[in-house]
């Protein structure tokens, strides 16, 4: 079995995704098909956009002729890793983890293909192990090749012993239990490859260590870079909180728009990351870009190739209509409703229908109205200055009044000042 799709190790090391390695693993994965694995937190119902990378990695890896596992942590998931974190994590009832782990799995079924001949993938709960067996027993047959003081060592335990917060003993054995799924991965599918972030190290070192003690078998570990933004801030974390792959919390416009505004200096690198175009397409993109990078192009191909690949084309189509409509004149056209669903955080005054009935309000009772003037006066400098806009739409005549007509679906007025700064105004009875 030396003629593999191709090295799955060159793979991601081309793409910039190999942070750390066992010695040998390229060599073991070349000679033949390995089974390997990557734990998935069940804090959540959904995975986020911090997840692509452990979840593409399964996916390229099951592409490269290889086995994927994917575990769902039902059972860590109710102790909590302290890797990346710096103090303990609320605990979750089981019945909170159930719930998350069902939306895990279809989230995980986009990615991998669980019929495939001779490499199907299998998502497996770690509780069906963890949760059964005997305290004692697992004292005696794994606590036993575990040191305190190597433990100790590990960067995940010593920072938060440093911490004000410290670390508890729950949360101390954290680095037991993942090295025991991989022994016991091993011994039922004989799974010899771990992979995570690299935060996860020491926790797979030690189940690499533990293979080796009790099967005296080897195994390997890879880690991936913690990825985050050339600005140096946490990658999928915004003003708006964190990118979910879940439609029902990140609506797709958003998902779109959250990669459309990648910065400059991480489109390249986030197209190798995270979507399955090849190192020529790529390279193409990244001379366009130098070429022109006012044209955004990069940032435009990130944002199809992962909203398609979460999403749907479906989806992605409607978040480029909306896009393209709702920053145009042409914004009347889209639905009050999708309307609301871009601008759900932007502030929103109530003004009852009968204000705006028969020859409408003026436009300066308006804006004062909202609060996007303090005053009659200001609003009319503002809307003589042409910063006022209704529906994208520039208001430059201070006698203008607003009437039902103006208003989209009946429902809403899309207010502007300046550039940015939207104000929603909903029509109530």
């Amino acid at each position: 079995m030396s003629e593999l799709l191709r090295s799955f190790v060159e793979e991601l090391q081309w793409r910039g995704l190999l942070s750390d390695v066992t010695p040998g693993v390229d060599v073991a994965m070349r000679s033949e098909p390995v089974v390997g694995y990557i734990g998935f937190d069940p804090s959540a119902s959904s995975l986020h956009v911090g997840s692509l990378v452990p979840v593409m990695a399964l996916a390229r890896m099951q592409r490269c002729g290889h086995s994927p596992i994917a575990i769902a942590g039902g059972g860590t998931g109710l102790i909590g890793d302290p890797a990346g974190k710096k103090t303990e994590r609320p605990l979750l009832t089981p019945e909170q983890v159930e719930i998350n782990l069902l939306g895990i799995k279809r989230q995980l079924s986009r990615f991998l293909d669980f019929d495939r001949p001779g490499n199907a993938a299998r998502i497996i709960n770690n509780a069906d192990w963890l949760t059964r067996t005997p305290l004692t027993d697992f004292l005696r047959d794994v606590g036993k090749h575990f040191r305190v003081n190597v433990m100790l060592s590990r960067e995940s335990v010593r920072r938060r012993l440093e911490s004000e917060e410290g670390i508890s003993f729950t949360e101390f054995s954290y680095m037991l239990l993942q090295a025991y799924d991989f022994l016991v991965l091993y011994q039922k599918y004989r799974c010899t490859l771990q992979m995570g972030g690299s935060d996860q190290w020491g926790n797979i070192v030690a189940g690499v260590d533990l293979i080796g003690r009790v099967e005296g078998a080897k195994a390997h570990g890879i880690v991936f870079p913690l990825v985050t933004s050339a600005s140096g801030e946490k990658f999928g974390k915004t003003e708006d909180g964190t990118i979910w792959l879940d439609p029902e919390r990140t609506s797709p416009y958003h998902f779109y728009q959250f990669w459309l505004r990648t910065d400059d200096r991480d489109a390249i690198r986030y197209l190798k990351y995270f979507t399955w175009l090849e190192a020529e397409e790529i390279g193409e993109l990244e001379r366009q870009f130098q070429a022109a990078p006012e044209a955004r192009e990069a940032q435009r191909r990130l944002a199809e190739e992962v909203t398609r690949m979460i999403h749907g084309d479906e989806a992605l189509a409607h978040a480029q209509r909306t896009s393209q409509l709702f920053f145009s004149e042409d914004v009347a056209a889209l639905s009050a409703d999708e309307i609301l669903q871009v601008v759900d955080e932007a502030p929103a005054t109530d003004l009852p229908a009968s204000k705006i009935a028969g020859a409408g309000i003026p436009l300066s009772d308006l804006l004062v109205h909202t609060g996007l003037a303090a005053s009659k006066n200001e609003a009319r400098r503002f809307i003589e200055a042409g910063s006022i806009y209704l529906s994208n739409r520039p208001l430059t005549d201070p006698r203008r009044a607003i009437g039902l007509a103006d208003c989209i679906d009946g429902k809403i007025l899309l207010l502007r000042r300046g550039k940015s700064n939207y104000h929603l105004v909903k029509i109530v009875p």
